[in-house]
């Protein structure tokens, strides 16, 4: 009888209007906080999955910027060790050039070409390119070779036609002899070379490191010059850190894989702005809750002093009084962790027809921040009714 006789005066007290208005306003606040947790734990999910790793993005050749009055464009053992320690840097590898010159011209006479051109090596866990004859000693037969995708693109539409000559395919590029003659001092040695494999990552040719050390000692002019270019391995490419960095230093890389760094910024802009919004959109939400509970309770208080006055412990009135107003909150709660899910599950499809692999179900973050806020709203509602009672 107790309870239905409280349950009529709050029903008359109660503002349908100022109710309502803390709902939309706790609702659009939880919705805006959750969105922004999912979207970092989002964020986080891209860059560290190993679906969504990018070889090629991961990888960055560094290197000190040209400009007309710049005496050396070589790096110091400080600039090295000084990038090696930021904390964008997962792993360091320094690009070994050849100290000699270096030709080639093809060794079938269907495949007519001369060039000149250069060796570099780097350490074999920064290549992306897996091949058994990826190996050279003093007794191999031929200088094994990984050369850019972008030289047998060139080569296919642009110096081919041009030529006359025909078209090649990447398998066919690879059966074919290749002589490479190495000039120094001492005169010129003809060695014959085979492509291996074609490379995305860095755009140079490449060689085993063995034959770059031999090859430098034996051919080779300056060889305690300082290495000017460097090869990194980093968790986010578009980290705006990052680019800061290389800028402050007079240093540049691959701009394409750079480039989502004024994206990154633009998203922990909004990121941070859906924050900043939703949690004062929650303050107000909650500063509504609490006045819709204290008018609520102050527009039956003469009944509620009554009650008291008859002998209701006022323990009674404040689990009964919780019971009123705190189930809304775990509602809307619930509902506002639902809708991001759905949310989530939409963008999960949506990405992975751009072959971006997210999990569809909401972070663990996302469902935490659910139950941190829901224990706030439990302290506010509790406080405000234990002490409005109190006073009566």
């Amino acid at each position: 009888m107790l309870n239905i006789l409280l349950k009529k005066l709050i029903k008359a007290g109660a503002g349908r209007s100022r109710f309502i208005m803390a709902i939309v306003g706790l609702s659009i606040s939880l919705l805006l906080i959750f969105s922004s947790v999912q979207l970092e734990a989002d964020y986080s999910d891209m860059l560290n999955s190993k679906n969504n790793r990018d070889s090629v993005a991961n990888f960055l050749v560094i290197n000190k910027e040209v400009t007309g009055n710049q005496a050396s464009t070589t790096l110091s053992d400080a600039e090295i060790a000084d990038l090696k320690n930021q904390p964008f840097v997962e792993q360091t590898g320094l690009l070994t050039p050849g100290r000699f010159k270096v030709s080639a011209q093809g060794a079938s006479n269907s495949i007519p070409f001369s060039t000149d051109f250069f060796f570099e090596s780097v350490p074999d866990e920064f290549i992306d390119v897996q091949s058994t004859n990826w190996k050279w000693d003093d007794k191999s037969t031929y200088i094994p070779m990984i050369v850019p995708n972008m030289f047998l693109t060139m080569y296919n539409f642009g110096f081919a036609p041009s030529q006359g000559l025909p078209q090649l395919s990447a398998e066919l590029v690879k059966s074919l002899p290749v002589q490479i003659s190495i000039t120094s001092p001492a005169g010129t040695v003809n060695y014959f070379g085979k492509v291996v494999g074609f490379s995305d990552r860095i755009s140079s040719v490449l060689v085993p490191q063995p034959f770059m050390d031999w090859a430098n000692t034996k051919f080779g002019s300056n060889l305690n010059a300082k290495p000017s270019r460097l090869i990194i391995k980093t968790l986010d490419p578009g980290d705006p850190v990052l680019t800061t960095y290389l800028k402050a230093h007079g240093l540049t890389t691959d701009t394409d894989k750079t480039r989502f760094s004024k994206l990154r910024k633009t998203v922990d802009i909004v990121v941070g702005f859906s924050w900043v919004t939703g949690a004062v959109m929650l303050l107000f939400a909650l500063l509504i809750f609490t006045l819709f509970i204290q008018l609520t309770i102050a527009s039956a208080k003469e009944e509620i002093y009554l009650l008291i006055t008859l002998g209701t412990a006022p323990k009674q009135l404040q689990y009964f009084l919780m019971r009123q107003f705190f189930p809304s909150n775990i509602v809307i709660t619930a509902v506002m962790l639902a809708l991001v899910g759905v949310l989530q599950v939409w963008l999960q499809q949506f990405l992975h027809k751009q072959n971006i692999y997210l999990s569809p179900v909401i972070s663990i973050y996302t469902i935490s921040a659910g139950g941190l806020i829901l224990l706030v709203l439990w302290v506010v509602n509790f406080t405000t009714i234990k002490k409005y009672i109190k006073h009566r």
